[in-house]
């Protein structure tokens, strides 16, 4: 849970030695982070709200606020995914447009789209939709990292967490999603639903297109996954 903490926001955990056993095993927290961010955000938004902030200039703060505790990472690895996934060439030349740094085209419309949608959808969400919006965006890390799910790269964060998560906590934690959403009526369990198919549709897609996922891929299925939950319920 510390690595889980130090990984996916700002707060200042102190860890040890990070191997493959400790990275499997944080990943297992990582929707625990989702719920703990979702509770701030949620806060955020009843804040501004009675402040009589406007609904979308809310919206606006509260996704910059959640880009600023999680370091920005998971937009970072969203424009990367846009890049890589937009570019011609083979699964080599995606890896190192995604490597360069640089936003292109596809990255900023990207950016733009799904930001842009989050801010609209934040402030007409229920404070519970919230909540569950940004701990399904970290439930989608197991769903990248089944076993039997390779790497693109032999190094960085995609290779010590590729093919780490058992099918079995991956699913108790999305089933665990599932049965909290009926608690916002039917599109509940519909919104999760959608999430995790967006999610194994974009890991599908980048195996083909980039021979396995990277940790850019990671931050993109976050930031898809909170947008279609946000969409379905706001």
């Amino acid at each position: 849970m510390r690595l889980a903490l130090s990984w996916l926001t700002i707060l200042p955990v102190r860890v040890g030695e990070v191997d493959g056993t400790a990275a499997r095993r944080a990943l297992y927290w990582a929707p625990a982070v989702g719920l703990l961010l979702g509770g701030f955000a949620s806060a955020i938004l009843f804040g501004l709200s009675q402040l009589d902030v406007p609904p979308l200039l809310a919206g606006f703060l509260t996704v910059g606020v959640l880009a600023l505790v999680t370091r920005g990472m998971h937009l970072d690895g969203l424009a990367d995914t846009a890049d890589g996934l937009g570019c011609y060439g083979p699964p080599e030349r995606a890896l190192e447009v995604m490597k360069d740094g640089g936003a292109g085209p596809f990255a900023v419309v990207t950016l733009i789209v799904v930001l842009g949608a989050q801010a609209v959808a934040l402030p007409s969400a229920p404070w519970e939709a919230v909540v569950l919006a940004l701990t399904a965006g970290r439930a989608a890390f197991g769903v990248c990292c089944l076993r039997g799910v390779p790497a693109a790269r032999p190094e960085g964060l995609g290779a010590l967490v590729a093919g780490s998560q058992p099918h079995w906590v991956v699913a108790v934690w999305w089933l665990g999603l599932a049965c909290a959403s009926l608690y916002l009526g039917v599109r509940g369990p519909v919104a999760v639903v959608l999430a995790l198919a967006v999610v194994v549709l974009l890991v599908k897609h980048t195996r083909k297109r980039f021979g396995g996922i990277t940790g850019d891929v990671l931050g993109a299925a976050a930031e898809l996954s909170t947008l279609v939950v946000l969409v379905v319920l706001s």
